[in-house]
């Protein structure tokens, strides 16, 4: 069973690493020099997101050029932390955004604030570092008050400088930060109740700052993980099994040996090459695999997936609320269906990579994963070596979609930089990304309703089995429901997903109403509003409704155009889309012309970036929707690339019309995740206006040539 508890994987970490300012200096193969005086530890492998305090020296620096350093353990992986926090430290510093300089995932510098996944860096990091922030701020307006011998009150901060009207002086921060008193200063910790700017008083939180990096990153000039380049380095190729769970029983590394330049090991099951070039690996890794022998054993094929997991299905035990079984029996109208989703993969632009050096018995890796404090735990407990002997640098990556959680590639270039001696780059390939790499779960979703005399539910039975958790929850008003959420027996390996389970529970639901509705003769629209007592839902579905025109729209549905909509709520964030699709029966394919979301997150931070991560979400919900599907057999991922998994391409993408609905009057949420789990359900519920046929099942299209 998935476990959707993310806040667990955001535990704190027991190690300590102390490193002083003296050290704290150029951050290797990332080209940023941080200049700094000597004398407070920094980066002390404390949670520094909502979880236990740490000094204000591990989160802020005031440097002597004016500029400050701001440390955070979130990694930049494309959702735009990098602009968010360093905004959020220049609004409580009363600086502008260019005077930041945030230093983010490196173990050996930066506060752990936990993996980066389950949208907790706005409403949990944001707030560390606001709050590091003010408190810095409060400090050095204490330290002017003193030397003015005046009341810190009666002074003002503006532009990282501190004014005294009175007597009309300012002094700057990078003044005060040559002071020994400064240094005293920020031994303290970061004041957990101190006092933020107000959302209405907010100058450069709520605007739409740009990625601070965003030049390098349009010029090249950024180095990605798979950018990395150490001297003396070798590039390594591991040996995997040729299916499943396979066992290597024999092989003769003789072959590839002899070969010029090429470095081989064998520890167990581990088997690697190093060489000078990455083609020269490839060739000796060739030659190593020609001599292999493995044990296979038998695998279940996707064509039999969903049966086994409903098979193998074990585990919970469902949370009912009244009498589901009596007001299943008095109910009017008895509907039962069942929902399938496929396997599919997370596809990141950069596959896993990573390089890994060893110097004095001492670990530093350059890597690509959501958790640097995670994954320097991960290697230490792999490679038998004390946490504080490992270094662990995550350089801005080329995206993870929750599927970079764990650290492969990183062990794997340790292992073989320890026994070569040198350091060693792995590159994942392509097909190897789809193959090893963990995969969203499968799933398959029983749901049941029952309908009084009015059309109204008044039974509500749902079993997810294999997605996990998140978002099972109904947030209609019904008043018997039965909720499971059950594990099963999965033949690939399966992990989080962008919004984890909610994708596959959120299309079950949200397509089952569409079913409930026409079983009543209702509306959809009026249908889920006449159910919905969630005032933020509905705020959103009434939002959507009315941008899209829906009843004008679902009047002009045709035989080949349909409407569909959905709404949802997971990660304290609610969600709902409109969309029109084009069928073309005779190929059976399924045109997403037009998409229009409402989504609302409380007060937005960055309306830019949150745009720009509600039209990912819509575009990534697309692949699974219509196409994507990890197709396997014997133990073999059968379409292992781009060619045969067919991610949403440009042709693909419809008319998108976004509204952000910015609610001042709550905290923020997180924005990356909540807005796919819509687009899904509201193009199932299109197609059957348009086609008079259900499809109950992911990827659509496979399952509308069964039906048309």
């Amino acid at each position: 069973m998935i476990e959707d508890t993310l806040e667990m994987a955001e535990s704190p970490r027991p190690d300590t690493v102390k490193l002083s300012r003296r050290s704290f200096v150029q951050l290797l193969g990332t080209g940023l020099l941080i200049t700094v005086t000597e004398g407070v530890t920094l980066g002390q492998g404390r949670r520094g997101g909502g979880g236990r305090s740490i000094a204000v020296a591990a989160r802020i620096h005031i440097n002597k050029d004016g500029t400050i350093s701001v440390m955070t353990g979130k990694v930049e992986e494309g959702q735009g932390p990098r602009a968010q926090l360093s905004q959020a430290a220049a609004e409580e510093l009363r600086v502008g955004v260019d005077r930041i300089r945030l230093i983010m995932s490196d173990t050996g510098l930066v506060p752990d604030d936990g993996i980066t996944a389950g949208s907790r860096t706005t409403p949990s990091t944001v707030p560390a570092v606001r709050q590091g922030a003010a408190t810095a701020r409060k400090l050095l307006t204490d330290l002017a008050a003193k030397r003015w011998k005046v009341d810190p009150s009666t002074l003002t901060v503006s532009d990282g400088s501190i004014r005294n009207k009175a007597i009309d002086k300012t002094i700057t921060y990078a003044d005060l930060a040559n002071s020994a008193d400064v240094e005293e200063a920020f031994t303290q910790s970061v004041s957990s109740d101190i006092a933020l700017t107000p959302v209405d008083e907010w100058k450069t939180m709520g605007t739409s700052v740009p990625r601070p990096n965003s030049r390098d990153i349009v010029t090249g000039a950024h180095k990605y993980p798979s950018d990395i380049v150490r001297p003396n380095m070798l590039y390594g190729k591991i040996l995997r099994a040729p299916s499943y769970g396979a066992t290597l029983e024999s092989i003769d590394l003789s072959r590839a040996q002899a070969m010029k330049d090429v470095l081989v090991v064998r520890d167990g099951q581990f088997v690697g090459c190093a060489a000078p070039s990455a083609h020269t690996a490839r060739l000796a890794l060739e030659a190593v695999a020609a001599t292999a022998s493995w044990k296979t054993v038998p695998q279940v094929s996707s064509r039999e997936v969903h049966a086994h997991l409903k098979r193998n299905s074990r585990g919970g035990r469902p949370r009912t609320k009244g009498s589901v079984e009596k007001a299943m029996s008095d109910s009017k109208k008895v509907l039962s269906e069942t929902y399938e989703v496929a396997y599919v993969q997370h596809t990141p632009m950069e596959p896993r990579a990573a390089v890994a050096e060893w110097e004095d018995g001492k670990l530093t890796v350059w890597t690509g994963v959501d958790g640097p404090q995670r994954n320097q735990q991960s290697l230490a407990s792999a490679l038998g070596v004390p946490s504080d002997r490992v270094r662990v640098i995550v350089p801005d990556m080329g995206g993870g979609f929750g599927g970079k959680h764990t650290g492969e590639a990183a062990e794997e270039a340790a292992r073989l930089a320890r026994a070569f001696g040198r350091p060693v780059a792995v590159h994942w390939t392509r097909a190897e990304e789809f193959t090893w790499a963990y995969c969203r779960p499968a799933a398959v979703i029983e749901c049941k309703g029952g309908l009084d005399a009015k059309g109204s539910i008044v039974a509500w039975d749902f079993a997810s089995i294999n997605p996990g958790g998140s978002a099972i929850d109904t947030p209609y008003s019904i008043p018997n429901t039965s909720i499971l959420s059950a594990g099963s027996d999965s033949p690939l390996r399966q992990g989080s997903y962008r919004c984890l389970g909610a994708t596959a529970n959120n299309f079950a639901r949200e397509a089952f109403m569409d079913e409930l509705a026409a079983a009543a003769g209702a509306d959809p629209l009026a249908f889920r509003l006449a159910h919905l007592e969630n005032t933020r839902i509905r705020n959103v579905l009434e939002a959507v409704a009315k941008h899209f025109d829906w009843p004008r729209r679902r009047r002009q549905t045709t035989t080949d155009v349909g409407v569909g909509l959905a709404c949802g709520t997971e990660k304290n964030s609610v969600v709902a889309a409109c969309v029109q699709v084009r069928i073309d029966r005779r190929r059976a394919r399924i045109k997403v012309e037009h998409v229009c979301e409402a989504f609302e997150c409380g007060p937005i931070q960055n309306p830019a970036n949150l745009l720009s991560q509600v039209q990912g979400c819509i575009t990534m919900g697309l692949g699974p929707a219509l196409h994507e599907q990890l197709q396997f057999a014997d133990g073999k991922i059968l379409n292992a690339s781009f060619a045969g998994y067919l991610v949403p391409r440009f042709k693909d993408l419809p008319t998108l019309d976004i509204h952000l609905m910015n609610r001042t009057d709550i905290p923020s949420a997180g924005g990356g995740e909540t807005p796919i789990i819509a687009i899904a359900p509201a193009i199932a519920n299109a197609v059957f206006a348009a086609t008079g046929k259900r499809v109950r099942s992911m990827p659509m299209e496979d399952a509308l040539r069964r039906v048309v």
